[in-house]
């Protein structure tokens, strides 16, 4: 496309392009999660333990995650958010929880330790709304 003598190769993409992967162990929530952002116009991967994310990272690139912080582990969240920025640095992670609800025990993404040592690019409590949810993403994948 021509544009005052310049030349745009500027792609516009849709929701559809994008592919989500959903790590939970919780299986109402990981339905809930996947129905929202599929009906948002999202392709998702869903994923029920760590072992299985970490074998879809090995294959696939997605274009956002969202990790629950305790699956197997009380630590698969963070070390799934370590292992897919190392390999996909660009590839934003949320952390959707309810860790601080369950035990008292909350993080943030306030400071740049914080955000060094966690790796997520959004923290955020379960019971989210679906519409808070696709703002997130949308802002992540700046759409």
């Amino acid at each position: 496309m021509n544009y005052k003598g310049g030349s745009i190769n500027k792609i516009i993409m849709r929701k559809s392009d994008y592919t989500i992967l959903v790590a939970d162990d919780d299986p109402d929530y990981l339905f809930q999660t996947i129905s929202s952002l599929e009906k948002a116009g999202y392709k998702t991967v869903a994923v029920e333990s760590q072992s299985e994310a970490e074998a879809v990272i090995s294959k696939l690139k997605p274009n956002l995650a969202i990790f629950d912080l305790m699956m197997e582990n009380d630590d698969s969240g963070f070390i799934l958010c370590y292992k897919i920025k190392r390999k996909y640095p660009n590839v934003p992670v949320i952390l959707a929880t309810a860790v601080a609800h369950e035990t008292g025990i909350s993080f943030s993404l306030d400071s740049e330790a914080e955000k060094t040592w966690i790796r997520a690019d959004k923290y955020l409590e379960k019971g989210i709304r679906p519409e808070q949810l696709d703002q997130e993403v949308m802002k992540l994948l700046k759409i």
